[in-house]
């Protein structure tokens, strides 16, 4: 019986110019039908969950913090918006230079407006902030950050009644952060400011998770997360551990920057190519299916 396949998760296409080592794997390499790229999909499907209600807070704060009990929690993600001429724009959410002390700090400039609201905002992480909720809290339909990355930020707020109370908390948010001296100091050392924050992921922690692949390297942490609740090992994302992962596993590269996606990156690849089959997913979409049999295929054509 062959191998299962490890899943190669890779940042978009149009990433790679024509040049690039990994176009020439490609050539050789089966080309698939192509899929969607939602994320937060993708990681539904790896783990056998319902992407429309993944509840991404309880499980990021399971993971971060192993509190999350059998709770409501929504994600309230440290954000940078900025205004243009066609609105608000959110420019980063969830992934911004942040270090614990100085999220603490934001969160006490942030507490009197969600205490007012009978809310308790908490930090699992530097990134990664989260609200309890009550059980009998109706919640509308919030947007992902994903969803909401470089479009204006009002076209993906949450609508109707139930939303009301979200748009206004996020108003006083933005209000309490503009121009507060934390973010003066921040950008005065180069860094983004943190004037606002996201609300997403709202859900219970399921029961339990089955994972599609054997195991995952990766450094996202809501995949970290999905994996410690699906109870199958995980590893911290580096080229000795892509280059040396074992077969049937994830191996999720799909938010390394352009500049760090370098040869040695493209190294490991390749060594993991030449011993194990690989399921190829970009993040824009295109797939592709490899066997190490297939860097034989010389017959093939030149990278395009």
């Amino acid at each position: 019986m062959s191998a299962q396949p490890t899943q190669l998760w890779l940042p978009a296409l149009d990433r790679f110019d024509r040049t690039h080592p990994l176009r020439r794997l490609l050539v050789r390499a089966d080309r698939e039908a192509d899929c969607g790229h939602d994320r937060l999909a993708a990681l539904a499907d790896a783990f056998q969950a319902g992407a429309a209600t993944l509840p991404a807070a309880a499980l990021l704060r399971q993971h971060l913090a192993g509190d999350a009990g059998d709770a409501i929690w929504l994600n309230a993600d440290p954000a940078w918006v900025q205004p243009d001429m066609a609105g608000v724009r959110m420019l980063a959410c969830g992934s911004m230079p942040l270090e614990m002390d100085e999220a603490q700090a934001f969160l006490q400039v942030l507490q009197p407006a969600f205490a007012e609201a009978g809310l308790q905002l908490e930090a699992g992480a530097p990134n990664h902030w989260q609200l309890r909720l009550a059980h009998e809290v109706r919640l509308p339909d919030f947007a992902t950050p994903e969803q909401a990355l470089g479009e204006d930020l009002y076209q993906h707020l949450p609508q109707g009644a139930e939303g009301r109370v979200w748009r206004m908390l996020l108003n006083e948010v933005q209000v309490s952060l503009h121009q507060h001296p934390l973010n003066v100091a921040r950008q005065s050392r180069g860094l983004p400011p943190v004037n606002s924050v996201w609300f997403w992921g709202a859900g219970r922690l399921p029961a339990s998770l089955q994972g599609r692949s054997a195991g995952v390297v990766g450094s996202d942490a809501l995949l970290l997360a999905l994996a410690a609740r699906a109870g199958i090992p995980f590893a911290g994302r580096t080229q000795d551990a892509v280059a040396s992962v074992p077969a049937g596993w994830l191996v999720d590269l799909q938010d390394l920057p352009a500049a760090e996606f370098d040869e040695a990156w493209c190294s490991a690849i390749q060594t993991l190519a030449q011993r194990q089959p690989l399921h190829i997913a970009f993040a824009s979409g295109e797939r592709w299916s490899w066997r190490p049999l297939h860097r034989w295929r010389f017959w093939r054509g030149v990278p395009h």
